[in-house]
């Protein structure tokens, strides 16, 4: 029996791990925003276009795809402690060295290895998917409100490198971020540090044990409409992939077009900050809400579907005040995506494998990341307008909700498997 003295330590741990993991990747998240910002400044400074520093962001969406199976099982076999130990000390690392860099090359390569890797790599799914783990009640909320620090990070650093960069430049602003980063992220390890219990799996009551001839027939029919962990995690894979191409597309690039349509760039910065505070909101609330009342594939659909529309109308709308509503309503739906498929993979998938499958998931998302956010500056060098790439990642967001709404059919109502 577990005295009080013990629950309450493991209240406090969860909480400390809970805070921790937010603040994290509220810290980590500002090395995608800090090339984002400065897109057009690097591109100028070099004379590169803007595809070059656009396919930074991607490598270190690539990176962090792998880097998630990795340290998932890393996460699996000694906790969250090494995943985030290593995090905290490369994304400092390569914010500082990115200040240095004098070739496109070396740009990418630390975007790859240093943010995306060993970055991101080692803190995104492996913050989700150990959070997952220490919540079997309100689970969705949990990996909402880790998933928020990323969105979080959008709220804050955009705007922090949109008025600093001008002052100081966006090599100093580089530099100082990476100190800044190291200062903050190698003391939360110690939060972050605590193994999760382990999983111990309900006996069977009074209640179980007089469950209806019904329940048993309905039992026997979800069994049978099953997929194998494989063939479901290999379908999830495909669909990430939709939804991440979309997805890339406005994060990505969202400043250069507000730009583009003759708004400052402190209206460009402050336009991604709406859609990322909605991001947050949806993450912190409304993953939780959906995903625990409707199942995680249904939440995941309708996320998709918010974010699919709010794609679309960013190519018909240019005013100020248009380009804030469809950001707030877009930053709602893309905002749940990414969390929603870690309560997936907890609901359908074996809890034992929970890391690994995650980050192997993850990886064809940050891979679809990195695909969108390079098609975005591609397409918009050959065309002259962000309106092709964006259409395109409306259709692969089409595709994604055809095989989310196939899993629904298949695999029923959610439920812990």
């Amino acid at each position: 029996m577990t005295t009080l003295a013990e629950t309450r330590t493991f209240e406090r741990r969860r909480l400390m791990v809970l805070i921790g993991s937010v603040a994290m990747l509220l810290v980590s998240g500002g090395g995608m925003y800090l090339i984002v910002v400065a897109l057009k400044d690097v591109a100028m400074e070099f004379g590169w276009p803007r595809a070059v520093p656009s396919l930074a962001v991607s490598m270190q969406f690539v990176g962090s795809g792998l880097g998630g199976i990795v340290m998932g099982y890393a996460l699996d076999r000694f906790g969250f402690r090494v995943p985030a130990t290593v995090g905290a000390v490369m994304v400092g690392s390569g914010a500082v060295l990115a200040s240095r860099i004098d070739a496109a090359w070396q740009l990418h390569i630390i975007y790859l290895v240093m943010f995306g890797l060993s970055g991101q790599g080692s803190l995104a799914a492996p913050a989700m998917a150990n959070i997952a783990r220490w919540y079997d009640r309100r689970r969705g909320m949990a990996v909402g409100i880790v998933a928020s620090g990323l969105t979080l990070a959008g709220i804050l650093w955009p705007p922090v490198f949109g008025y600093v960069m001008p002052a100081i430049g966006w090599r100093s602003m580089f530099f100082w971020f990476g100190i800044f980063a190291f200062c903050v992220m190698l003391p939360l390890v110690l939060m972050v540090r605590h193994p999760p219990p382990p999983y111990v799996a309900p006996e069977p009551g009074p209640a179980r044990s007089a469950a209806t001839a019904g329940a048993r027939r309905a039992a026997a029919r979800r069994a049978a409409r099953a997929l194998s962990p494989f063939v479901l995690q290999l379908t999830l894979s495909a669909a990430i992939v939709g939804c991440c191409v979309a997805m890339a597309l406005p994060l990505g690039h969202l400043v250069a077009y507000v730009t583009d349509l003759g708004h400052p760039v402190t209206d460009g910065v402050q336009v991604l900050s709406v859609a990322l505070m909605a991001g947050f909101v949806s993450r912190a609330v409304l993953v939780g809400v959906l995903s625990d009342r409707l199942g995680g594939l249904r939440a995941l659909f309708v996320f998709s579907t918010v974010q699919a529309a709010m794609l679309a109308s960013f190519t018909v709308v240019h005013d100020l005040w248009a380009l804030y509503t469809v950001a707030a309503l877009y930053g709602f739906g893309y905002g749940g995506i990414f969390p929603v498929y870690a309560v997936v993979v907890r609901e359908h998938l074996p809890i034992h494998e929970v890391g690994r499958r995650t980050g192997v998931i993850f990886l064809f998302g940050a891979a679809a990341m990195g695909f969108g956010s390079w098609l975005g500056g591609w397409l918009f060098d050959l065309t002259g307008t962000y309106v092709p790439p964006f259409l395109i990642g409306v259709a692969f967001n089409v595709a994604m909700l055809a095989i989310v709404a196939a899993l629904m059919l298949r695999l029923g109502p959610a439920g812990a498997r």
